[in-house]
């Protein structure tokens, strides 16, 4: 634990010497949606490779680096890339940065990610707001020792997804679009695109979407107490869905299709939280 904790400090100390006033706010920005980076202002860029101890992406779209500055006039740190299990990092090496964001003095965290639509009414392009999740197909971020420097091991997860925020991004998405999407987000662990049988199988539990992301994020940073808010951004429908094969290339290409309305959104939405 005391050599975790020397490593993150390590981290924080690097960061804070880079940039002087450190935002509440962090924007994780998921495949194909980093183009939103582009509109922040007065921005300082840190790139992962060069933060100590820090991961570094792997996956095409994710650009690596963390930015500093203005959107809207708001302060806010935008993640371009993230981590995933998958890549083969562990998971406390996939939420290292958000465990980094609350030693900044890190508020509120949204989560934002590329993932496939299993709720029949959704199509290529939506914006679902997640309002809860199942990830009982992969490990808990939180096994091992608890850390006790950020929260205690047994936590509500009732509230997960800030039910105070999920009302505010109803009514910015209706602004935006003039409706709004909401839903289960499925984690499954990857690389593998799900079979048509899984897709079956959380359909009856109840879940509206799935990915390979965001939930360890979600459950570190509410452990941490970060308030959280998450977006999915349906780029394809699920396996079985349709007779569609699904391809990264064909993810990235939906969400840059979708990028105008969620830029609308994000922007909007952290103007009135």
């Amino acid at each position: 634990m005391d050599n975790y904790m020397d490593k993150m400090n390590e981290s924080v100390k690097f960061i804070k010497e880079k940039v002087n006033n450190i935002p509440k706010l962090v924007i994780v920005l998921g495949s194909g949606l980093g183009s939103l980076a582009d509109d922040i202002k007065d921005k300082t860029i840190i790139n992962y490779k060069d933060i100590p101890n820090f991961p570094v992406s792997t996956v095409p779209g994710h650009k690596g680096e963390l930015i500093f500055g203005k959107l809207e006039g708001i302060p806010v740190i935008a993640m371009n890339g993230r981590f995933h299990y998958y890549e083969g990092y562990d998971l406390e090496k996939v939420t290292y940065p958000i465990r980094i964001f609350k030693l900044l003095g890190v508020q509120t965290i949204i989560l934002t990610n590329a993932a496939g639509g299993i709720n029949e009414k959704f199509q290529k392009g939506d914006l679902m707001i997640i309002n809860d999740q199942l990830s009982f197909f992969a490990e808990s971020v939180l096994r091992g020792p608890n850390k006790e420097e950020f929260g205690e091991r047994f936590i509500d997860m009732s509230n997960l997804y800030d039910k105070d925020y999920i009302n505010i991004l109803k009514d910015v998405m209706k602004d935006v679009t003039g409706s709004y999407q909401e839903g289960v987000y499925a984690y499954m662990k990857g690389p593998t695109y799900e079979t048509p049988a899984e897709i079956r199988a959380l359909r009856i539990l109840g879940a509206d979407a799935v990915g390979m992301s965001t939930v360890p994020e979600a459950v570190v940073a509410h452990h941490s107490s970060i308030k959280v808010i998450g977006i999915s951004c349906i780029t394809n429908m699920a396996a079985g869905v349709t007779n569609e094969l699904l391809t990264h290339e064909d993810v990235k290409k939906t969400a840059l299709k979708a990028e105008d309305n969620f830029k609308k959104v994000i922007k909007n939405f952290i103007k009135r939280i």
